[in-house]
């Protein structure tokens, strides 16, 4: 029996599940960096570079779009309810949602392999010539890993509902990987031809990504898969109608991005290189904490709604908030205080120039202006669909992306004219126009979700604790800067952010916002 008050015991079970949850996607996002530093250090702020990056936001768009975040939202509500119930209607009607979601990947992969010529160049509005060519064809290439990543994209929903949470986030790791070997091994081709391998490492990859999870899934509904398929058309249009805003929900908030790199086309060379890398790092802690948090706590809030427990839906939404903002605000200080150590570490090599880092960590810093609200927005938009309330966060998401777009288009273009800075620091004012339109959106959700299920509290006293802890450990980390020599770019990174982080989660724990050695002891009890 657990002596730690019901609350306590709430916040430290979220914690490990989260913990799972962010050690899985931790390691997939080292794997990530590898793959960014290398690929940096291969092509710098070129046009290739561009091209592929560019290139890459097509398949990543659409697995958004019909991958991960909607089978999340839609399907795992459902199946989890119906799990407490019925577990083998529950993996029928999970086996039926699979097959109408691949049915529809396979005709929107045929239809953007034909119809790439035509889209491409509207989303790539500033390129011209070979480098446009090049663009098409990439894409043409990377568009049947998508198939491949929805289906790993449903196996990650069904791995998160029986709460197998490590396995599912730690698999992207081998896309990586396909990429990380194709770089390394080709690492002298021609750019334009070493980009054609890369694209063809992007499908290899997804399906490596899909193979990790196929037989985990396969043993946790293996008992049930030869069942008659009957009663379960309800579950399964439910699935399907709650899909459709999800769907919308997420295209519009992947528009906002495609729209912030169609206008870093018109910036010069090496824009969208640039802002990719930004964007990259800036969801770091956005992937770790924020979707570590609502992974976790979306099975248990669908839960807790099917079983009409609004205390308990409350508690977990008012602990998941606290945890990120506590976790989140020492990566905004980290970003705008030692950006540049950070980016240093990891890209400043081969063709990445320190003239490149100063650039990016201004992108950088831009993006951080919304990045808690960005983070604790995406547990707000779980917690509406484990309510089965799919329509308002698409309300707001069309909102923030008419927002992002109009901001965006001012801050890159005619404010650095006016102000006569160079064309290529438009870029920072895409980042701050997005951070700006999260914290709208973030108000919005917040309004509209204490209409829906009460006042959850505030996490004022979390921040305002977070910011000191920062601050100090951001000062202390700082002082290093004159102690490690500036050309051991790797050794001075590590120094200079291990003593930021040390110091921040002693900070904390003295604080009360962290507790990082019960966290840690559950953990390797849970594992153990």
């Amino acid at each position: 029996m657990s002596l730690e008050p019901p609350h306590q015991t709430a916040r430290t079970r979220l914690s490990v599940s989260a913990a799972l949850v962010g050690a899985g996607i931790f390691l997939s996002k080292i794997a990530g960096l590898v793959r960014i530093t290398l690929f940096s250090s291969v092509y710098g702020l070129s046009d290739a570079a561009d091209a592929f990056q560019q290139a890459l936001r097509v398949p990543n768009f659409l697995q958004n779009l019909l991958g991960e975040g909607v089978l999340s939202a839609s399907l795992i509500p459902e199946y989890s309810a119906l799990m407490v119930t019925d577990r083998a209607r529950a993996d029928r009607m999970a086996r039926a949602v699979l097959g109408v979601i691949a049915f529809i990947t396979a005709i929107v992969v045929v239809i953007g392999i034909t119809a790439t010529p035509y889209f491409v160049p509207i989303i790539a509005g500033g390129y011209t010539g070979e480098k446009l060519e090049l663009t098409m064809a990439l894409v043409r290439i990377m568009f049947p890993g998508i198939g491949l990543l929805v289906l790993a994209a449903w196996c990650l929903a069904i791995l998160n509902s029986h709460h197998r949470f490590f396995l599912s986030y730690a698999a992207p790791i081998c896309w990586n990987l396909a990429i990380i070997a194709v770089l390394w091994v080709y690492r002298h081709d021609e750019l334009s031809r070493l980009a054609v391998r890369l694209a063809w490492a992007t499908v290899a990859g997804a399906a490596l990504q899909l193979a990790i999870q196929a037989p985990a899934v396969w043993r946790l509904m293996s008992s049930h898969w030869t069942d008659a398929a009957s009663d379960i058309a309800g579950p399964v249009r439910r699935v399907l109608i709650s899909t459709l805003p999800v769907i919308f929900t997420r295209g519009v908030v992947q528009i906002s991005g495609y729209i912030d790199s169609a206008i870093a086309t018109w910036l010069g060379p090496g824009a969208v290189a640039g802002l990719s890398s930004a964007q990259q790092l800036s969801l770091l802690p956005v992937s770790l904490f924020g979707m570590a948090v609502s992974s976790a706590s979306l099975p248990t809030m669908s839960t807790a709604v099917a079983a009409n427990l609004p205390d308990a839906l409350r508690t977990r939404l008012a602990i998941g908030q606290e945890t990120i903002a506590a976790l989140v605000v020492p990566s905004v200080v980290a970003f705008l205080a030692l950006g540049d150590v950070m980016i240093a570490m990891l890209l400043e090599h081969g063709q990445f120039t320190h003239h490149n880092t100063l650039y990016v960590w201004a992108i950088l810093a831009g993006a951080s202006v919304g990045l808690l609200a960005t983070t604790i927005g995406r547990l707000y938009v779980s917690t509406f669909y484990a309510l089965g309330d799919t329509k308002t966060p698409t309300r707001i998401a069309t909102f923030r992306v008419l927002l992002v777009g109009g901001l965006g288009y001012a801050l890159a273009l005619p404010v650095p004219r006016l102000l006569g800075l160079p064309l290529e620091d438009g870029c920072a004012g895409l980042t701050i126009s997005a951070g700006i339109s999260g914290w709208i959106e973030f108000l919005l959700l917040r309004r509209f979700l204490h209409a829906r299920i009460g006042h959850v509290g505030s996490t004022a006293r979390v921040i305002g604790r977070a910011w000191i802890a920062a601050t100090i450990a951001a000062a202390i980390a700082t002082g290093l800067r004159w102690v490690v020599p500036p050309h051991l770019l790797i050794v001075r990174g590590v120094v200079i952010l291990g003593t930021f982080g040390g110091a921040y989660l002693i900070g904390a724990q003295w604080l009360g916002i962290l507790d990082a050695t019960m966290l840690l002891r559950r953990v390797i009890r849970r594992k153990g």
